[in-house]
């Protein structure tokens, strides 16, 4: 009898549809609430997203999981609640919850390093005790959900018995199977497991799902390209993100019209169609990428546009961008219409401290500047070392999506927010955008993470200093005397430097937002989550 191996997922959810995502040990069909899928197969694993339609609006279904007819989920006693699909149109307040940076799960992350608590894991603890309403309307992450070139004790044990780890990549992973025993050690934490199965759930990569520094510079791709281990580590790492993580985050309508699913479906192993597609998902020809991985979701008057900041970047031919010119032109009209709030999800924050804005900016102009010279190879090796691949880093990119977000939040019919929600940076902070001329909308940038991991006490006093006005006097006066280009606007600091595992929740009601952080600390009978700061971005209450 089939078995499941990971999920049920929760993904896509609208007014009248959802998809839920399993993968199981073997081939079977897959039936949710009367709607049913074959799974397909990639090299020996065996997957399937199920379209579940006919739903009405403003409902909540408890729902099961059957393969060939037999019942899978819920667990034989379960002490969770019913796993439900809960549709949008209640018309209430729209509630999302954000972070990102999760290293593995407690139970083998533990063994490894002592780190704060899950702040996912205290989320879900507490919801399951929550009543219902209560209960959040999707959940985004934001980066970093598997860690390919970090990996636990656990993993590394794996790693051994299938290869030699002391020739390269070493313990980092390796190929598409590697991958596929990260996803099984992270989502197996029976809490995540539950939430992930309850709340609709969207996701986007960042470097750790590949590698620290991924896409940083087209001098980072060449030393990686001369490598011979890179190549099946880059196809691996796009194939499993297709599968496990992208597929999710699609309409209904966007997987209908999706040849290379309707291939993957019908072939009866999918992996050479996966490889070849990663393969060319990884290159860049004529300054453009074959694949868009940014996607865009609606609630209500809520609009949630998701931007691929790593796999999309143009780095060849001296010029940088963080997408192409094609895919930036989708944004400019994905964001375009008449909505309460604007929310872009981007992995990596919009607006940092600024004297690392600053610094990252100098080290752009700097190695491009002196690009083949001595000290523009300082630059890309301080570049590199110093993790300055932030959108300061990409000054043509930063500055046209300074002028999206302003043009938008300009109009008659200008969003009451719009605000860039963000990881990546081990910490959380919220900052308000302030222009020349200011826009209607008041916009942010929301930042939040990690979620399972830890900041350096280095980091927390280098984070802290970013933030200073005489850090700033300094790395400003630096720069004019580089004469890097000026940013068109500039910024406050409206809530942090918080530190710790953390979550955000934004609250969107009608024209009146609230974003609230939340922080891990340890109980006697585990962990909760405490309140470690909270700001109307409206200035009214949500």
């Amino acid at each position: 009898m089939p078995a499941l191996v990971l999920g049920p997922l929760l993904r896509h959810v609208d007014e009248t549809s959802a998809t839920v995502w399993v993968e199981t040990d073997g081939p079977c069909q897959v039936e949710v609430l009367g709607c049913s899928t074959p799974t397909f197969h990639v090299a020996g694993h065996h997957y399937a997203l199920v379209l579940v339609e006919g739903l009405q609006p403003a409902t909540s279904t408890a729902y099961e999981v059957r393969l060939d007819g037999a019942q899978v989920w819920p667990e034989t006693g379960s002490t969770y609640p019913p796993s439900r699909v809960r549709t949008l149109g209640h018309g209430g307040p729209v509630t999302l919850v954000f972070g990102s940076c999760r290293w593995a799960r407690p139970a083998t992350a533990d063994a490894d390093r002592t780190l704060p608590p899950d702040a996912l894991d205290a989320y879900a603890t507490r919801m399951a005790d929550d009543p219902e309403d209560s209960w959040p309307d999707a959940l985004l992450l934001l980066g970093d959900q598997v860690y390919a070139d970090e990996t636990t004790s656990h993993t590394q044990e794996y790693l051994r018995h299938r290869r030699d780890v002391t020739k390269p990549p070493y313990t980092e992973v390796a190929d598409f199977e590697e991958y596929t025993h990260l996803y099984l050690e992270s989502w197996t934490d029976p809490d995540i497991r539950w939430l992930m199965s309850t709340v609709s759930t969207s996701m986007i990569f960042d470097d750790h799902d590949v590698r620290d520094d991924w896409n940083t510079s087209h001098a980072w791709r060449e030393q990686m390209q001369a490598t011979d281990w890179w190549q099946p580590r880059i196809e691996g790492a796009l194939m499993s993100y297709w599968i496990y993580q992208q597929l999710g985050n699609l309409a209904p309508s966007d997987l209908a019209a999706d040849e290379l699913y309707a291939a993957v479906q019908a072939a009866e192993d999918g992996e050479s169609l996966l490889r070849d597609f990663a393969r060319q998902a990884d290159a860049e020809a004529d300054g453009a990428k074959s694949t868009r991985w940014s996607y865009r979701r609606e609630f209500g008057r809520v609009r949630l546009l998701v931007i691929d900041t790593r796999c999309g970047r143009i780095l060849a031919d001296n010029h940088r961008s963080m997408v192409s010119n094609n895919e930036f032109d989708w944004i400019e009209q994905q964001a375009q219409g008449e909505v309460d709030h604007l929310l872009i999800g981007s992995s990596l924050p919009w607006l940092m401290a600024h004297a690392l804005h600053d610094v990252e900016a100098w080290n752009e102009h700097l190695a491009a500047k002196y690009d083949g010279r001595r000290l523009g190879r300082l630059s890309e090796k301080f570049r590199q070392g110093a993790d300055l691949e932030h959108w300061a880093s990409f000054g043509e990119s930063f500055r046209r999506l300074a002028a999206l977000l302003a043009d938008v939040g300009s109009t008659d019919q200008a969003p009451a927010t719009i605000c860039v929600l963000s990881g990546d940076v081990h910490h959380a902070y919220v900052a308000e955008a302030r222009y020349p001329e200011q826009p209607r909308s008041r916009i942010y940038q929301l930042t939040c993470s990690p979620i399972h991991n830890m900041v350096p006490g280095f980091m927390k006093l280098g984070f802290r200093l970013g933030w200073s006005r005489a850090a700033r006097a300094i790395t400003s006066r630096w720069n004019r005397l580089f004469r890097v280009p000026r940013s068109p606007l500039d910024w406050v600091k409206v809530n942090g430097p918080l530190f710790e595992n953390q979550l955000a929740t934004i609250v969107l009601d009608g024209r009146s937002a609230t974003v609230r952080l939340e922080r891990t600390e340890r109980t006697r009978d585990g962990a909760r989550l405490a309140l470690a700061g909270e700001v109307s971005l409206t200035g009214t209450t949500a």
